[in-house]
C-alpha cells in the first residue's frame, strides 16, 4: 500500500512539473504579441489601435471573445455612427460571447453587441442592452466630430 501511494504521489508531482514547463514555453513564445500565458490563465494586457491616424492603447479584458478577436487581426475597418454615442462595425465572422447588461457604458468602452457587432462608445450613458466587454480606451477623443472613423488594429 505504501509503494502504491509513493508511485501516485510521484506521478502527480511529475505531471505538475510537465504542465508548468509547457506554460513557461507558451509564455516565452508569445511575449512579442502582448499575450502572456501563465499557470494556465490567459492574461491579455493591451493592444494598440489607430483611430483616424492617431494611436491609442486598449486595455483588454481576459475572455474568449478577446481571444477570438485577436485571431482576426490585423483589422482595417471603417466604423459607422449610431445614436450620437457610439461607432459600430459588423464583423464578417461571429465571436464567442458572454453578454451581460452592464447598466452603464463608459466613454472608451469597446464591446460586442450580439455576436459580431464591434462597438466603441464615446459617451457615457445608462443602458439596458446586453454586451460582451472587449476592453477600454483611456483618453478617447470625441469621435462624434466625423460620421465615420477608420480603425486599424494589429
Amino acid at each position: 500500500m505504501k509503494k502504491v501511494l509513493i508511485i501516485i504521489l510521484t506521478l502527480i508531482i511529475l505531471s505538475g512539473c510537465t504542465s508548468k514547463n509547457n506554460n513557461e514555453s507558451k509564455t516565452n513564445a508569445n511575449n512579442g504579441n502582448n499575450l502572456n500565458i501563465n499557470n494556465e490563465n490567459r492574461e491579455v494586457k493591451s493592444m494598440k489601435i489607430i483611430i483616424n491616424n492617431k494611436e491609442y492603447s486598449v486595455n483588454l479584458e481576459n475572455n474568449e471573445t478577446v481571444d477570438a478577436l485577436l485571431n482576426l487581426l490585423p483589422l482595417d475597418i471603417t466604423m459607422n455612427e449610431l445614436n450620437g454615442n457610439e461607432k459600430y462595425y459588423y464583423l464578417d465572422t461571429t465571436l464567442p460571447v458572454n453578454s451581460t447588461i452592464p447598466g452603464k457604458v463608459d466613454a472608451g468602452d469597446i464591446m460586442i453587441y450580439g455576436n459580431n457587432c464591434l462597438v466603441i462608445f464615446y459617451k457615457t450613458f445608462d443602458t439596458s442592452y446586453s454586451y460582451t466587454k472587449i476592453g477600454h480606451i483611456d483618453n478617447l477623443p470625441e469621435l462624434n466630430e466625423k460620421p465615420n472613423v477608420i480603425i486599424k488594429a494589429e
